[in-house]
């Protein structure tokens, strides 16, 4: 009885997660379900204080990254970079899509994937709008974003709240994460460029007009801010690299960055900050322990231990079967059932596979890659595609769960099998030196 409520239980907060009904917050669904599984007893009291103990750290510092994001944004940061990308391009369609996606992996990568999704999601398809493309040019532009924000969000630990969550359960540092991932984001990326350029290649015309989109300084309405926001951005990475070294906690380092450009911009009544403040994804936080309280559940019911023993038969064939068999097994589940929830059982998976070392760490990682470039096969695969995906519709413009799909398995399965063969090779690589 216990495992068919705990099956009934997380079915249907996923389901209310995804559909967001009458625009339902996700936090909500998440701590009703958590809730009612140590009410049902399904979970017993002293896991949701387990689920506290490893959520906090990663979604603290997911808030705080896009707290940052929109403080920048305000002061017209991203809207500067876009269009000195814009005027870089020099006229051809070609380059200007590829900067486009460019800038994309580059936001996703040090401000997180949502970030890039909330923030640089609007300016692009603004700019592109006002450069006159004709509707596929624009559709096949907003998909690039979109499908970038997720697939090449795995360079850092912060580039992802799926990154943070694993990094944090596994024990793995900044500067060791990154040693891995950054290989391993160049192949996604590359491969991602490849894929999309095939894609849409019929849609991207080969003459713009970006001469007349406005200069980029005067997209920056707050100088002093811009200036300081870059200051900030250089002791921030500098903050990730000590973090480990010293045994400070992540969210501490970005939490700080975060106060520090908030106490700036509250100097400008014009940047409204209390509505800033109000923007974050605070509703995170409980969606985190909801989440992870009713993913326990399942492992009560006996599902995570089956996650387990198809691990561990990978482990025991050595890193490429591990890296392959964490990664498509988070790609599958993050498809259909969202890939926060999905790299939750993953990882308790890969915890309860008795899996040591190398084939440990190739699964942790294998996961990751899976849980952040799987989704993009559909469109209920991760929250930042239901946020893109409302973004736009906000702005007129609706893309259908059938082109969606259809899109989104054309370019996922091979960007995603060239991110784990790149794991595969990196890890090899590095073992062998």
């Amino acid at each position: 009885m216990g495992a068919l409520l705990s099956v009934l239980l997380f079915a249907a907060v996923v389901t209310l997660v995804i559909w967001q009904p009458r625009g339902l917050s996700v936090g909500w669904p998440a701590a009703a379900g958590g809730l009612l599984a140590v009410l049902l007893r399904v979970v017993p009291p002293g896991d949701v204080v387990a689920v506290v103990r490893i959520v906090w750290d990663p979604t603290l510092t997911f808030v705080a990254l896009v707290l940052i994001s929109l403080v920048l944004d305000s002061a017209g940061f991203f809207e500067w970079a876009a269009l000195h990308m814009a005027r870089a391009a020099r006229g051809s369609g070609w380059r200007l899509f590829i900067y486009s996606v460019l800038l994309g992996a580059m936001v996703s990568a040090f401000f997180a994937n949502d970030g890039a999704v909330l923030i640089l999601t609007p300016i692009l398809y603004e700019q592109v709008r006002a450069l006159r493309l004709p509707p596929a040019a624009v559709l096949a532009f907003v998909m690039a974003g979109g499908f970038v924000a997720d697939a090449t969000s795995l360079p850092l630990v912060v580039s992802n709240l799926v990154n943070i969550l694993s990094a944090d359960y596994f024990h793995v540092g900044f500067a060791a994460y990154a040693a891995r991932m950054l290989p391993v984001d160049m192949a996604a990326l590359a491969a991602s460029l490849g894929m999309l350029a095939l894609v849409y290649r019929r849609d991207i015309p080969r003459a713009v007009a970006t001469s007349d989109l406005p200069e980029p300084f005067s997209a920056i309405r707050d100088p002093r801010l811009f200036r300081f926001g870059w200051l900030v951005l250089a002791l921030l990475a500098a903050g990730y690299l000590a973090s480990h070294p010293l045994g400070l906690p992540v969210s501490a380092v970005a939490g700080g960055a975060a106060v520090a450009l908030v106490a700036m911009a509250w100097r400008n009544p014009e940047l409204r900050v209390p509505r800033l403040i109000a923007a974050a994804p605070w509703h995170i936080l409980v969606f985190s322990v909801g989440m992870y309280v009713v993913v326990f559940g399942l492992g009560h019911a006996g599902l995570i231990a089956l996650v387990g023993r198809a691990l561990a038969w990978a482990a025991a064939h050595g890193t490429g079967a591990s890296v392959l068999t964490a990664g498509y097994l988070a790609a599958g589940l993050s498809s259909i059932m969202n890939n926060l929830p999905a790299v939750l059982l993953v990882a308790l998976g890969v915890g309860g596979s008795g899996a040591r070392g190398a084939p440990r760490l190739a699964m942790a990682l294998g996961n990751v890659i899976g849980s952040d470039v799987g989704p993009k096969m559909t469109p209920i695969g991760s929250l930042g595609t239901l946020l893109w995906l409302h973004v736009l519709e906000r702005r007129g413009l609706r893309i259908g769960w059938g082109y969606y799909v259809r899109v989104g398995l054309t370019l996922t399965l091979p960007v995603l099998t060239a991110a784990l063969l790149a794991l595969w090779a990196v890890l090899r690589l590095q073992r062998a030196a």
